[in-house]
């Protein structure tokens, strides 16, 4: 079972494809034409580059013939986003596997598509896989080392070593490092009215005192990146992976969770959300008149899955959001050929880009070809050439 999916199914069919099927919509082609005069394509993919042991994913980035990032590669160069977010990129110290990434096969050509260059990127450290020196799994025991039974589960956030199922963001457009805020290190019981777990037969928090004090909401990070995007203003990309509602107990510890990460954003849209701070020290959110796309793998459908009910939906209507409901060929036929598709478990919608309301929404998509589509082959039906998710699209006129 992929640790970082919603898990509800356990054949994992075109588990998280980024998309509600709607067969009464008209969908786009999969592959999208370029963005018009003026906009912006903002893009998310969960593309599932992450190994089970550290190291693993730079031995298989230092040469161009791995199968599943070639083909990972090849979407990413036929969709062609401006400012791509990619979740489940493992993150190392030294920051040399998205340079990889970027020389070995993005900037490489491959059957038809041609290479594409990100001159800007950013990642960072994330909590996934880092130790919490505390029971957060509620088992009774404290695993502090890589490798130890029980480790993963009691890190900040689930994995297997520090920077599994990390965060990349590549641009062609120049990236404010400088004035990124990252929220990695926020506790959880800091936000105010925190879903925090009860133990439902006794009524008592889950978790322990210690396991309170130290354990952080995000369970890899969130971000606030600005983008240079050529107006008055840079755009704000908000970018997080939060924790699959699933993989716990009754306490339904994950659940919660995965409601509070995506409340973070909700929060931090306020712009009044003074308790807030960043890694830095700095408090409050994002300034109401600050443009924005929030973009990830939120692990969360709105009319499905595992999650609370509430928790993807809290953001979806935020009335400083608007979402483009975005379709794609594959899922209307996947759809047409199994009904019960849309609410099945395999078919859940976890990734989203959501521009500002208050932004020009020039078109958005899904990349899943149709079965009859040449492309078919990146995405597959029942198995995973490049990832269990699907990359989605969204082309923005930031001048409003």
């Amino acid at each position: 079972m992929h640790p970082c999916t919603d898990g509800s199914s356990a054949t994992l069919v075109l588990a998280s494809s980024g998309v509600r099927a709607a067969p009464t919509r008209r969908a786009p082609s999969s592959v999208p034409p370029p963005p018009s005069e003026g906009a912006i394509r903002f893009a998310t993919f969960n593309a599932a580059l992450s190994r089970t042991e550290p190291g693993e994913l730079l031995a298989d980035l230092a040469s161009p013939g791995h199968h599943q990032i070639r083909n990972v590669a090849e979407i990413v160069q036929r969709v062609r986003p401006d400012v791509l977010l990619v979740n489940e990129f493992d993150h190392d110290p030294h920051r040399l596997g998205p340079r990889l990434f970027q020389d070995n096969y993005l900037a490489r050509g491959t059957r038809g598509a041609q290479g594409i260059d990100y001159p800007y990127v950013y990642t960072g450290p994330v909590n996934t896989g880092v130790a919490s020196g505390a029971d957060l799994d509620g088992n009774g025991r404290v695993a502090t080392r890589p490798g130890d039974p029980g480790y993963a589960a009691d890190a900040f956030g689930f994995g297997l070593f520090p920077g599994q199922y990390g965060m990349v963001v590549f641009s062609r457009l120049p990236l404010l490092t400088d004035r990124v805020r990252t929220f990695r290190r926020f506790r959880w019981v800091d936000l105010p009215g925190a879903m925090l777990p009860t133990d439902p037969g006794t009524g008592r928090p889950f978790h322990d005192a210690t396991a309170r004090e130290v354990m952080r909401l995000s369970s890899k990070a969130h971000w606030d990146v600005p983008v240079e995007a050529g107006v008055r203003r840079p755009v704000h990309l908000l970018a997080s992976h939060p924790t699959p509602p699933t993989f716990d107990g009754p306490e339904q510890r994950n659940v919660l969770r995965n409601h509070d990460e995506i409340r973070f954003w909700v929060d931090y849209l306020s712009g009044t959300a003074g308790y807030l701070y960043d890694d830095a020290g700095h408090r409050g959110g994002l300034s109401p008149l600050a443009p924005f796309v929030v973009a990830g793998d939120l692990n969360a459908d709105p009319h499905a899955g595992s999650g609370h009910p509430k928790a993807v939906r809290q953001l979806l209507e935020h009335p400083a959001v608007q979402d483009p409901v975005p379709t794609s060929r594959g899922g209307l036929g996947a759809a047409a050929l199994d009904p019960a598709a849309p609410r099945a478990e395999g078919h859940l919608r976890a990734d989203y880009v959501l521009p500002a309301r208050d932004l020009g929404l020039r078109g958005s998509g899904v990349f899943w070809p149709a079965a009859d589509d040449p492309l078919f082959r990146l995405t597959g039906d029942r198995t995973f050439p490049s990832s269990d998710h699907r990359l989605v699209w969204a082309d923005v006129d930031v001048g409003g």
